[in-house]
């Protein structure tokens, strides 16, 4: 537990599965096409007709999930190539859990009004009928990038845990652990090499 939580509470980035970053990608792109559909979606019913002809809750939801997300996983992306001295996971951490939150929010929420609203319709077209169409279309891919988020905080909690002890599992199945030398003692005078002692003769004397 110790270990989990100083993987959790670090700073830096986690060393992630390289295909991670083709996650993010995509939910990404995801949040951008949502957020046209559920704009468009809003704005069928903007001004007095939105009381007329339903609520526009669900799609407003959607708008702000999205937002959200291109905020959280743009702005990781970002740090995480710009400045990982700068990632705080536990900040991280409760970025994508809410991100998971407001997607399972949206999509179910989207995917009730939806079925409420093309029921309601009776398959006739004209604006009630493309508003559900809208709904429809973000709950289906609203439930897609919710499935992609789970995965993405998955995989960063077990980065993020894995760390403390990965690197010395993987060195020591590879035999790459150098083993510890011992310390060299400076030689004494004792062990050097000794120098012939060469004797001194007297003069000789005239």
């Amino acid at each position: 537990m110790a270990a989990s939580a100083r993987g959790l509470t670090a700073v830096g980035v986690p060393p992630f599965p390289s295909w991670i970053f083709y996650i993010r990608i995509a939910i990404l792109v995801l949040s951008l096409v949502l957020l046209g559909v559920a704009a468009w979606a809003v704005s069928l019913f903007a001004g007095g007709e939105s009381a007329a002809y339903g609520y526009t809750g669900s799609s407003g939801m959607m708008v702000f999930v999205t937002i959200w997300s291109l905020v959280v996983y743009g702005g990781s992306l970002g740090i995480q190539f710009g400045a990982p001295h700068l990632f705080y996971r536990i900040a991280g951490l409760i970025l994508y859990i809410l991100a998971v939150i407001f997607w399972l929010v949206g999509w179910a929420y989207a995917a009730s009004q939806a079925a409420l609203v093309l029921d309601w319709s009776g398959g006739y077209g004209g604006a009630v009928h493309d508003y559900g169409s809208a709904l429809a279309v973000c709950a289906g891919l609203g439930a897609v990038a919710w499935v992609l988020s789970i995965i993405d905080l998955v995989f960063f909690i077990l980065a993020c845990v894995r760390e403390v002890t990965a690197p010395k599992l993987s060195q020591a199945e590879l035999g790459q652990v150098q083993q510890p030398t011992a310390p060299v003692a400076p030689a004494t005078t004792s062990e050097l090499p000794q120098q012939p002692a060469y004797s001194q003769q007297p003069y000789a004397t005239q």
